[in-house]
């Protein structure tokens, strides 16, 4: 752990190192509802706390002096709780960033489709223009807003209280001169992390002078079903309200907040190791800085490992799976990945050749690709729900033929009937159908529920299927899987010339984003052509790599 110069553990003389604790030992708080125990907000595991000592050590580790330190915002506060490094980062080292990824941006696009979507109920409002680079400008927008009685509701209202900037996506006025204030998520369901994000809101809009009558969440209901013509803004929204919460919540904010503002006036980064809380609650676009130097057997990498575990081995200083102690106490296939990087040795059981062999001709592998729109777009559809546009079938015959079919909707509409028919037509009634992980079976029940005309002969293929991903987690193990039993992480593996870096797309979600893409009417025709081309080689490849690694693993006997 990095230490910062000047800030000693009392009777010691000796540097106290700056600890973070993260989920799992996030500090107890009594919430309502149907909020955990155990909130979303981050604390200090050493003797003093950090606030506590940086208040003793003032000026000591200073970067530069407070007018200097860079403003929070609410979406850099979060970042701050999840973890401090990560707030550096975004202050003082952006260019660290990982590039956003085009699944990322399909969902910022997502979260902005259904923020504006979710203003239409509260008409009468208008909207704060200016963008974040100028957050005073919104301000004063939404101060003149918030003085015409004419104006309803206001839409990114903008606001700045004790260095700390933020957006609300809703302000909504009611008639005793208090104000409403509604966060819109793209989600389904209240989540934790979301008692910090209205919590720093409520912080700032009570701070700025204003009286918070409601604080309430709109997310999406997964249940509404579409009609197919007119969106019912009222049925596709669920609200939660999180005012109790959001109230319980203030006490830790200044304390939070004099933290991390100390934390960006250090003239060191803190020294937080990645772990477990790099994707808790959201991915962190310095991931792949932060990591940079960690042994190819990376402890993380250890399937199924938990925060405990891994606090203590970086107590005992060991990064590496290798240098990992006999008895340190693993799971049985957690020590199954720590042999095979000791031993330097593949794993295979003696119930593998069997389980592969287990199978009637022909054999079917076969994938499928989904789309799962926030908005439901189809008649009979709800938000989320997996609709699948695209299979692949390789079939093996028994006199070692391998036959491939695959079919691709082209066509801007719902897809699921000609989906079933084209795939029941292919698969027909004999032979086992191996797919990686139990996601065809799910899409397969979930055309069986919609689809009740089809239900039975899709029901049947249930009892045909075979999971290749199962097999290969009970009875092989590969060093180079890095404790991933994906396709993609396997498949080099056992297959190196099979890699999917060639490919355009190179996984599920993308895969969807291009689908909508393709049938877009905006996308030129030569385009869509050659999306086109992308798809059917990325599913053929999924299907194509089943086959392989069946036989490569067959000819280990």
């Amino acid at each position: 752990m990095a230490q910062c110069q000047g800030i000693t553990d009392e009777g010691s003389g000796l540097a106290t190192s700056l600890k973070w604790s993260y989920p799992s030992e996030f500090q107890a708080f009594s919430a309502p509802g149907n909020i955990r125990e155990n909130f979303f907000f981050l604390t200090v595991s050493v003797k003093h706390s950090w606030y506590n000592m940086a208040q003793r050590n003032r000026g000591n580790c200073m970067k530069k002096n407070s007018e200097n330190i860079p403003m929070l915002s609410k979406t850099r506060y979060q970042a701050g709780l999840q973890c401090p490094l990560r707030l550096w980062h975004t202050c003082y080292n952006r260019e660290m960033a990982t590039e956003v990824s085009r699944v990322q941006q399909a969902i910022f696009h997502t979260g902005h489709r259904v923020g504006a979507l979710a203003t239409q109920l509260y008409p009468g409002g208008i909207r704060i223009e200016e963008d974040h680079l100028h957050h005073q400008e919104a301000v004063k927008s939404t101060l003149v807003a918030m003085e015409d009685p004419n104006v309803k509701a206001i839409y990114e209202a903008g606001f700045l209280y004790n260095e700390v900037r933020v957006r609300v996506d809703i302000l909504q006025r009611l008639k005793n001169g208090k104000w409403n204030l509604i966060e819109v998520k793209s989600s389904t369901r209240v989540k934790e992390e979301y008692y910090a994000d209205v919590g720093i809101q409520y912080f700032v809009l009570k701070g700025a002078g204003l009286h918070i009558d409601g604080v309430f969440l709109m997310h999406l209901n997964n249940q509404y079903v579409y009609d197919g013509k007119t969106l019912d803004l009222e049925g596709l929204f669920s609200s939660s309200d999180l005012t109790e919460g959001a109230i319980a919540y203030q006490e830790e904010i200044p304390k939070m907040l004099a933290g991390l503002k100390e934390m960006l006036a250090a003239a060191d980064p803190p020294g937080i190791a990645p772990s477990k809380h790099c994707n808790r609650p959201y991915g962190c676009e310095f991931w792949e800085y932060c990591m940079r130097g960690m042994p190819d057997h990376w402890v993380i990498q250890l399937s199924g490992i938990g925060q405990k575990k891994l606090d203590e081995l970086e107590e005992m200083g060991i990064y590496d799976i290798g240098e990992i102690p006999d008895g340190f106490g693993l799971s049985a296939i957690q020590e199954r990945i720590r042999n095979c990087v000791v031993n330097k040795e593949v794993y295979v059981s003696r119930e593998l050749r069997e389980e592969l062999e287990d199978m009637e001709f022909p054999i079917h592998f076969l994938d499928f690709e989904t789309f799962a729109l926030a908005i439901p777009r189809y008649a009979g559809t709800r938000p989320y729900q997996g609709i699948p546009f695209q299979w692949s079938d390789h079939i093996l015959h028994k006199n070692g033929k391998i036959e491939h079919q695959e079919y691709l909707c082209e066509e801007d509409k719902d897809p699921r009937e000609e989906f079933t028919l084209t795939l029941l037509d292919v698969l027909g009634s004999k032979g086992s159908i191996v797919t990686y992980t139990d996601y065809e079976k799910r899409i397969i029940e979930a055309l069986a529920r919609d689809h009740p005309e089809h239900h039975k002969p899709l029901l049947a293929t249930l009892d045909r299927l075979v999971d290749l991903h199962k097999i290969i987690r009970n009875n092989y193990y590969h060093p180079e899987f890095h404790g991933s039993f994906s396709l993609k992480s396997v498949l080099p593996a056992i297959i190196p010339e099979m890699s999917y870096d060639s490919l355009t797309v190179q996984e599920g979600q993308e895969a969807g984003i291009e689908y909508m893409r393709m049938i877009d009417p905006s996308t030129p025709a030569n385009e869509k052509e050659e999306i086109k081309k992308d798809l059917l080689k990325y599913c053929g490849h999924d299907t194509l790599a089943m086959v392989r690694i069946r036989e490569a693993l067959l000819k280990l006997f």
